[in-house]
């Protein structure tokens, strides 16, 4: 068995061909895709190991002439450009497997084993280039097994479970798997299941016939059938009510659905992409998400890394949340050194969306056009700091507390001390929900109107409180 290795960087070739060699492969190696040519018009290989950039061009965009020599060969990609961009490129070759640097060394060699033994399964067919602007970004360890895991799925209708907290993009990796797949002329339909009232949430999915109900004047399509052809993007599916859950799951299993109040069964067409920053385990433990239900959609599993697991891809992001900045109106701006060090220190909480707000507040209020620390640390304010201790550890001392704090005047006790509750709980509530005021209201057994107008009279903006 003979691999043809094309690396540039003298080093990890030699650490790649030892340990081939030690499992039984003949290796061997070059530096530049005209030796690579050469090498392919001569010989036979069983497998093509190679990176990207090559001491004469991009390996990547060349490998259709490799494709031409050597049509069965199976071909392993490494790259330092760990991009999107580049895991889609490499798939879209057709590629067996694609490794970013730094790799297992064990990994690449069990991969170039698997791929000689098990050649015929590799996909051989390349689909067209990818759109610009891919919806994600950065370049860390954890976001390259995202990438790895969307471009697996890219040339497949399997149903795909999106986990992660609040504010990590579970939404953009929808839209990315469904921009680069073979579905992407078709449309795109998202649905917040967690933000329709229960009463409706069927009504939403699967439509209903005119009279099905007080208010339905006419005939509606619900978002299966919008989706026709495309890809249907069901966010927050762990608060989906048990009722519509048992219509969904039944939807999933038959292809087919039947609008609110109708008799007609409609076959649908549409990949199923759903998301959660629940742990669903407990809510089937509960009852209050079915367990079939689950298996039904976590067919691919995809997590999402909270961005303080990837801190390296702060400044990448930052800049690219500048851009858009300006691309909405706001003032072009530019971040120091010292600027994307505070910002890569900062926990995120609430993630890159927490990010994305915070760099546009940062557009609108600095006064440079170069940022620099100094303008960043009072906007972070106390915002990203957790909450002082109670004195004593308990709501009565806390009451004492504030009572003797704040001497007011009869009649006016009440009023301010119950504002003066409410938010730290509205806040507290609305971190948790990831500033969904739906769900804060329905933890907190109370109106969402209600909610809604408490925290307008607070000054309380949930956008700033979303993780």
């Amino acid at each position: 068995m003979s691999v043809l290795l094309v690396e540039d960087d003298a080093s990890i070739a030699l650490v790649i061909t030892a340990a081939l060699e030690a499992e039984g492969f003949k290796v061997t190696c070059c530096d530049s895709i005209a030796e690579r040519d050469r090498l392919l018009a001569a010989n036979r290989y069983s497998a093509l190991v190679t990176d990207v950039m090559l001491t004469d061009g991009d390996g990547l965009e060349t490998l259709g002439a490799v494709r031409q020599a050597a049509p069965d060969m199976p071909i392993i990609v490494l790259s330092a450009q760990n991009t999107l961009d580049t895991a889609v490129r490499a798939s879209d070759t057709g590629a067996f497997e694609y490794f970013p640097k730094p790799f297992d060394l064990d990994e690449l060699v069990g991969t170039v084993r698997a791929a000689v033994g098990n050649a015929a399964a590799r996909e051989d067919d390349a689909a067209e280039a990818p759109p610009a602007g891919l919806p994600l970004v950065g370049r860390s360890a954890p976001m390259q097994a995202v990438y790895r895991m969307i471009t697996r799925v890219l040339r497949n209708d399997l149903t795909v479970l999106v986990l992660g907290e609040s504010g990590t993009g579970k939404e953009l990796v929808a839209e990315a798997i469904h921009q680069l797949g073979q579905r992407k002329a078709g449309p795109f339909v998202a649905v917040n299941t967690a933000a329709i009232p229960a009463e409706l949430i069927e009504s939403e999915l699967f439509g209903h016939e005119k009279g099905a109900f007080t208010g339905a004047v006419a005939r509606h399509q619900g978002k299966f059938e919008q989706a026709q052809g495309g890809t249907l993007f069901l966010d927050e599916i762990g608060d989906m009510p048990i009722d519509a859950q048992t219509r969904l799951l039944r939807a999933l299993q038959s292809g087919q659905i039947r609008r609110v109040g109708g008799r007609e069964e409609i076959a649908v067409d549409v990949r199923i992409v759903a998301a959660t920053n629940r742990d669903l385990a407990p809510l089937i433990a509960a009852g209050a998400f079915r367990e079939d239900l689950y298996y039904r959609l976590n067919v691919v599993p995809i997590t999402l890394p909270p961005l303080r697991e990837r801190p390296d891809d702060v400044p990448a992001l930052a800049r690219h949340f500048l851009q858009l900045a300006a691309a909405e109106g706001l003032p072009r701006r530019q971040l120091s050194d010292e600027a994307v060090t505070l910002l890569s220190n900062q926990p995120w909480r609430g993630n890159v969306r927490e990010l994305r707000n915070f760099i546009f507040r940062l557009a609108l209020f600095a006064r440079e056009d170069r940022i620099g620390a100094a303008a960043i640390e009072p906007l972070l304010g106390t915002a990203l700091d957790d909450p002082a201790p109670v004195e004593g550890g308990t709501l009565e001392s806390a009451v004492g507390s504030w009572l003797r704090d704040h001497p007011l005047a009869p009649g006016a006790v009440y009023d301010a001390a119950l504002a003066a509750f409410e938010r730290p709980l509205f806040e507290a509530v609305l971190r948790q929900t990831g500033g969904n005021q739906l769900r804060a209201a329905q933890h907190l057994g109370i109106n969402r109107n209600t909610l809604r107008k408490r925290l307008t009279e607070l000054a309380i903006d949930p956008l700033l409180l979303q993780r």
